[in-house]
């Protein structure tokens, strides 16, 4: 089993003028001490307009910084959105991180999430896949074609030899994201690697690995052009490694905050400025809801993430992505969590990872047949299960408050 960390980039109210700042760097050295190590990859998201939830909005920049602090960890785009970027500048942006970082991107895409983050690009929630899956197709040829054109419903180019081009070629492993479990059908039917959230079981998690594989490995796979299959199911999983469960608990919040987030904004739209989403998530973390949410993520002592993990590699979950930077949670917690992980668990997992490539290379040749197991009552994920987030917006007057406050302030510091 490989183990990733992951970045939102989550940076909660109340903000001062340096938050943004020393997060990031302090994002950058968390990374660079995940390569010391010896993790095996780091993800970033993109999104935009998504206040407090991730203020990830240019992972090729981030990812370009991590590249010169790091050696061997892979650096994914997990995920890069095919709806509000041109596969051009997809391609120039990928090439050149590719480079800069001596073969070591992962190219996860996807759809992007509803009209907050679509709208202001002008892409529409309706097409969103038939946008995703035209500009994957003007995409990948990037890669490789020294004189290429490409003439569809969204995208629309004339010849050019689109520069630099990536030291791994064809391209960068080929990921997607599954927002939902179907998806992760979706990603076997392309022949695309799957980024998904953690199951609400271990057996759910089989369920679902023999239903990628049985269908990633057959002959059903229709590939939406030419590219290399990249056979990988990961999930990413909220994480907090400390001494005794108590303490992990204790330092853990932020995983429950970023549950709260995921819900509020996938039922919310809102205006800028117009919603304290920390202040919203004080009201929801001491639910039975919120409670829950430690049970569904690697959160405890080395011991007990130990025995979940065992469970995971049995249903051979090719990659473990770790959830450890959001809410509030602290640098130096971060920091020692994956330390003491990477010291007192993480050893035993690689060990088993080339007895899983194995595994894989049999199944993929099919020389091992996986029992098709019924996914119906696998439907759930660990996170959708105990999200249930309401939220409130503020009020006419809370509004006219903050803008006061806003006014008030802009004519002290003048």
């Amino acid at each position: 089993m490989k183990f990733g960390v992951f970045y939102e980039h989550q940076i909660p109210r109340p903000w001062h003028k340096d938050s943004e700042y020393e997060h990031f760097q302090n994002a950058l050295t968390q990374i660079e001490l995940a390569d010391k190590c010896g993790y095996d990859y780091a993800w970033q998201v993109e999104h935009h307009f998504l206040e407090e939830y991730s203020h990830g909005s240019s992972p090729t920049a981030f990812l370009a910084a991590a590249s010169q602090r790091t050696k061997s960890i892979r650096l994914g785009h997990g995920v890069m959105q095919l709806t509000t970027n041109h596969p051009i500048r997809v391609a120039e942006q990928v090439a050149n991180l590719d480079l800069l970082s001596n073969g070591r991107v992962e190219l996860g895409t996807g759809e992007g999430a509803g009209p907050t983050e679509l709208h202001p690009f002008g892409a529409s929630v309706r097409e969103k896949r038939d946008m995703y899956e035209e500009g994957l197709r003007a995409l990948l040829p990037c890669f490789t074609s020294t004189d290429y054109e490409f003439h569809g419903k969204y995208w629309d180019f004339p010849r050019r030899n689109v520069l630099p081009k990536p030291r791994q070629l064809p391209h960068p492993p080929l990921w997607v994201a599954c927002s939902n479990l179907n998806t992760i059908e979706y990603a076997a039917a392309h022949g695309i690697g799957a980024l998904g959230f953690q199951f609400a079981s271990p057996d759910g998690a089989r369920a679902w690995v023999n239903r990628y594989y049985n269908i990633i490995s057959s002959d059903k796979v229709e590939k939406l052009c030419e590219y290399e299959t990249n056979p990988n199911l990961a999930i990413v999983s909220g994480f907090m490694c400390a001494e005794t469960d108590e303490e992990a608990r204790a330092k853990a919040d932020g995983w429950t905050f970023f549950i709260f987030c995921l819900q509020y904004n996938s039922s919310h739209t809102y205006e800028p400025g117009t919603v304290d989403l920390w202040g919203e998530y004080q009201d929801w973390k001491n639910t039975e809801k919120a409670q829950k949410a430690f049970d569904s993520g690697l959160i405890g002592s080395p011991d007990t993430i130990r025995r979940k993990l065992r469970e995971y590699a049995d249903a051979n979950i090719d990659q473990i992505i770790l959830l450890n930077q959001s809410g509030k949670t602290a640098h130096k917690d971060i920091c020692d969590s994956l330390e003491l992980f990477a010291k007192e668990v993480m050893p035993e997992f690689h060990a088993m990872e080339p007895e899983h490539q194995q595994w894989k290379a049999a199944v993929m040749a099919g020389e091992i047949q996986l029992e098709d197991i019924d996914v119906q009552d696998h439907k759930r994920l660990a996170v959708t299960d105990v999200i249930g987030a309401g939220g409130r917006r503020l009020s006419q007057a809370q509004l006219q408050a903050k803008a006061e406050q806003k006014k008030a302030a802009a004519e002290a510091a003048s």
